[in-house]
């Protein structure tokens, strides 16, 4: 039996936080002993979070308290103290903050092996990457979500390649796709109109403002068609008011977060993620496994998801005639949107089920165990 911490940073839902929460689901507990350690506070809306599935399966789950980051001394202090008392033989961390604070934290207390999750190609926060390769030595293996975050991470984050391991997130194909579409009349979607959908964080990563500027073309074409954006993020004021001033604030709707992703897809005639770079991106896996068409710049991870069926959903960043065409197109031939959803759905069926993900993280991890 080998005891294993999973560190992440908070617990609100998130690709990273819907990893950790199927790892400490599905592995084999004859095997394996998950903890989940969580460098913030317990989350203020559970409901909104991984941690009601993880307690109901009976995970153990440690909320560190860290709000900011003048508590990081604190949350090392305490990740050390519990990890010293419980001793786990492996830490595996997710996301930026959990990976620098659990490696340092575990070497304090003696845990054996440290396994690091790439869950991006960071473009933004280069001192990110610096402090990376600064304190490689405490890290054994580095799990990238895909075979381009890895070769990003050995070329531009310096990180050795034979501690990089490729393992693609995975996708619970039971819950995709949806026994019954969402009321899209709650989200202020008139009846019958027919629905483009977007989820994500609502910033420049992601690519919503270009993606509101592509709007236009594809909305003239298709007058029955409308975009739904499902999140938040720091860009919500600026896309509101870029509606306004492009006159189509009434056929663009703001759902907020949603916990009904699944059945606000079902909903939905196609997906669109217009990112400027990813690493895996789950909601790409999602549509795939609702069985939609999608449109997607052809950042890291999108192709190795679609595979051959890149050529008729995949776009360069910046192509704006290309994204809006793609979207029209799909829009316009429901006999060819629905041959290529179901192509989709097959192929995560084949490539991409979650059992495949947690066998990969159990086989590295043995691998470690083993010598």
């Amino acid at each position: 039996m080998m005891r294993i911490a999973l560190c992440i940073t908070e617990l609100d839902l998130g690709g990273a936080e819907r990893c950790l929460t199927e790892l400490a689901l599905h592995v084999d507990r004859d095997r394996f002993t998950p903890i989940v350690y969580c460098l913030g506070p317990r989350p203020a809306r559970e409901d909104a979070s991984c941690l009601p599935l993880l307690e109901r399966a009976g995970v153990e789950v440690h909320c560190l308290g860290g709000r900011a980051i003048h508590y990081f001394p604190l949350v090392v202090a305490r990740l050390r103290r519990l990890l010293a008392a419980q001793s786990p033989q492996l830490i595996q961390t997710f996301l930026f903050h959990a990976n620098l604070l659990g490696r340092i934290a575990a070497r304090r207390a003696g845990v054996k092996f440290v396994v690091s999750g790439i869950r991006v190609a960071e473009r933004a926060s280069r001192w990110h990457l610096w402090l990376d390769r600064f304190t490689e030595g405490w890290v054994d293996r580095y799990v990238c979500v895909s075979g381009q975050v890895a070769e990003f991470s050995r070329v531009d984050g310096g990180l050795p390649a034979s501690k990089l391991v490729v393992i693609p997130n995975g996708v619970d194909l039971d819950r995709f796709p949806a026994r019954q579409a969402a009321d899209l009349s709650a989200l202020g979607v008139a009846a019958g109109r027919r629905i483009v959908t977007f989820v994500g964080r609502l910033d420049r990563q992601k690519g919503t403002e270009w993606l509101i500027e592509t709007a236009g073309p594809w909305m003239e074409k298709r007058p029955d068609c409308d975009l739904l954006l499902v999140g938040r993020g720091p860009l919500e004021g600026r896309l509101r008011a870029a509606c306004r001033a492009a006159g189509i604030a009434d056929r663009v709707h703001f759902a907020g977060w949603r916990n009904d992703v699944p059945e606000i897809l079902a909903a939905s005639e196609l997906l669109v993620l217009p990112s400027a770079w990813e690493g895996m991106p789950n909601v790409v896996l999602e549509a795939m496994a609702a069985g939609r068409p999608l449109v997607a710049t052809d950042v890291e991870g999108v192709r190795e998801l679609l595979g051959p069926l890149a050529e008729r959903q995949a776009v360069r960043y910046g192509d704006s005639p290309a994204l809006a065409g793609r979207i029209a197109g799909f829009l316009g031939d429901p006999a060819a949107a629905a041959a290529v959803g179901s192509a989709n759905r097959r192929r995560v069926e084949t490539h991409f089920a979650m059992s495949h993900m947690v066998s990969a993280y159990q086989d590295l991890w043995s691998s470690l165990a083993a010598g």
